[in-house]
């Protein structure tokens, strides 16, 4: 005899949501409150689950690279993980290239890929693969906790596994956390429905304070003479920017600030007194100075963060005593200075060890070395305004602009290749906050617009300076753009302009296999995206566009058409000027 199915027969799609909601409720619990998933049948017990916590914001994306960064981005603008949700089979690969970022910057990220049960593994059924591991070293942990089971235990086990997970991607190394989560048919529940749903508590995610530090005596016997501290890429934390200036002025020593550092934009400490701030940030010009490089190498370095994306910092620095300050225990140390009898790498809280040497400080630099610093970055400084007031105008004009006129708090999404080490050299500093991002984790120009658009969804206002190239490698961002609040601006220089300054220029065939020009019309592209495209070419028309674009509606691009033989000749003639100049003014000679 058939018929319909009795209410009191089991629903197995159902039991498979509840064991989904067990995990989202641990993830919640955690500090994850957005999901980004992309299209897919396998994972629909998830998404089920996932309508049935208001908690939980859901955006879906129909690219997986781009969705990825996106979560990247939102993960990076609200500090706290962002979760991805992908189907079977190579749905997840394409996460790797955001999956890597996250892991060698510390971003916290839920990788959450739907597979085929154990039973249909290895047995070429459709849409299968092996996903176990599928990011190897790339991530913290990797869990498969196997295909559902309708328990009490068993759901206790998934919330305490989502609870984990979110605890560990943001732990003492911060990165990204895979679950495979094998789910077998049926995916939806009779009626169309998910199963029952049970309330959750959420508590408020929240870290402990950083609490009290004394100075270490290895810490004192190290900080004697002439430093200098590096504030690197990756150091986001509250407060620190502050206790970084504090230390430097307790030290008697210069602070050069990495543009990625938070450190090289915000107030000043009332107790720098005028004329006396000890934030740097035209070191890289500095160093190119033969005279200065030499007279200002210091005795010892205390670095915070990441080390220097700058090959021309790079190559000063090795041979100087380094103590590296990193709570992740990490070992960014490419020169290998750690090696050295006198380094030292200390696994504390950079803002606690920075309020600690105020406090105490082990020693004071003679007044001259801060000084000299100070003269030298305000002679750079002259020196830079003079030269763009009368050469041609280039990314060195815009970016000056850029960095005044941008609101205070407000994001600056930095692409890699060209856009980054122009920034670097001209942004100089303000007193209004600015946060500047980039994925400087491997530099790579992928998933740029994405990333741009999680940072704006995460809750900070940011402005993209992309290349062209990087814009055009991330085309499905461009579905996204529509939901900036601020405008992409596009530096259009006809491809990969990085290569000009580099040995390969001179190599056979260098425009088609290494400059790599794309002759795409932008604006026909722009306008198929929904986005409103300005094209300008000098100092007027820029201005004009990004005072329009910081003040309208969002979805705006601005394209920037770049002369770049020209730029290229003004950056270099601007270098040769500085190798010349007298930057120190007085001898630092005992």
């Amino acid at each position: 005899m058939t018929g319909s199915p009795s209410p009191s027969v089991a629903d197995p799609a159902a039991d498979g949501v509840r064991w989904c909601l067990a995990l989202l409720d641990g993830l919640l619990a955690g500090g994850v409150r957005d999901l980004v998933l992309s299209p897919g049948s396998r994972s629909t017990p998830v998404i089920l689950a996932a309508q049935q916590r208001p908690g939980l914001t859901l955006t879906p994306i129909l690219d997986e690279r781009s969705a990825a960064f996106y979560a990247l981005g939102l993960a990076r603008a609200q500090g706290r993980p962002a979760a991805l949700l992908a189907t079977s089979g190579s749905a997840p690969a394409h996460w790797y290239p955001a999956v890597m970022e996250a892991s060698e910057f510390g971003i916290p990220l839920i990788l959450l890929s739907a597979d085929r049960p154990p039973e249909l593994r290895g047995w070429g059924a459709n849409q299968t693969t092996d996903q176990t591991r599928l990011f190897g070293a790339q991530v913290r942990e990797f869990h498969d906790p196997g295909a559902p089971l309708d328990s009490p235990a068993a759901r206790a086990a998934l919330t305490a596994l989502g609870r984990r997970a979110a605890a560990v991607s943001q732990g003492r190394r911060p990165g990204p956390v895979h679950i495979n989560l094998p789910l077998r048919e049926p995916l939806v529940p009779r009626g169309g429905g998910g199963a029952d749903a049970v309330a959750v508590d959420l508590p408020p995610p929240g870290g402990r304070p950083p609490g009290s530090l004394s100075v270490p005596s290895a810490l004192r016997e190290r900080m004697q003479g002439r430093g200098l501290i590096y504030c690197g890429p990756d150091i986001d934390r509250p407060g620190f920017a502050a206790a970084a200036q504090r230390c430097a002025l307790a030290l008697g020593v210069p602070l050069l600030a990495d543009p990625l550092s938070e450190v090289r934009f915000g107030p000043v400490p009332a107790a720098a007194g005028q004329g006396h701030n000890p934030r740097i940030t035209r070191y890289k010009a500095l160093v190119r100075n033969p005279a200065a490089a030499h007279a200002l190498r210091p005795d010892w370095i205390l670095r915070f963060g990441r080390a220097p994306i700058s090959k021309t910092v790079l190559e000063w620095l090795p041979g100087i005593p380094l103590i590296l300050v990193d709570p992740a225990e990490r070992w960014s140390d490419p020169s290998h200075d750690l090696a050295q009898e006198r380094s030292l790498h200390l696994a504390v809280d950079p803002g606690a060890l920075c309020d600690a040497l105020a406090a105490d400080p082990p020693g004071r630099a003679d007044a001259r070395w801060l000084a000299c610093w100070v003269q030298a970055e305000q002679r750079l400084a002259a020196l830079a305004a003079d030269y763009l007031a009368q050469a041609p105008w280039c990314e060195a004009h815009l970016i000056t602009d850029l960095v005044a006129a941008l609101p205070a708090g407000d994001g600056l999404l930095c692409a890699n290749s060209l856009p980054i080490r122009q920034f670097e050299t001209w942004s100089g500093t303000r007193a209004a906050p600015l946060r500047v991002f980039g994925n400087r984790g491997l530099s790579g120009i992928d998933g740029q617009l994405s990333t741009l658009a999680g940072l704006n969804a995460g809750g900070v206002p940011t402005t993209g300076l992309l290349g062209d190239l990087s814009f055009l490698h991330d085309l499905s961002g461009l579905l996204l753009a529509t939901r900036l609040d601020r405008p992409c601006i596009v530096l259009n220089n006809g491809g990969g302009r990085i290569f000009d300054y580099l040995p390969q220029s001179g190599l056979p065939d260098f425009e088609r296999l290494w400059r790599t020009p794309r002759p795409v019309d932008l604006g026909a592209l722009a306008r198929t995206f929904g986005l409103h495209h300005q094209r300008v070419s000098d100092a007027a028309g820029w201005r004009e566009a990004l005072a329009a674009g910081l003040s309208g509606r969002g979805g705006q691009l601005i394209e920037v058409m770049i002369d770049a033989d020209r730029s290229r000749e003004t950056h270099l003639a601007f270098r040769r000027r500085i190798a010349e100049a007298d930057l120190l003014g007085y001898s630092l000679r005992t």
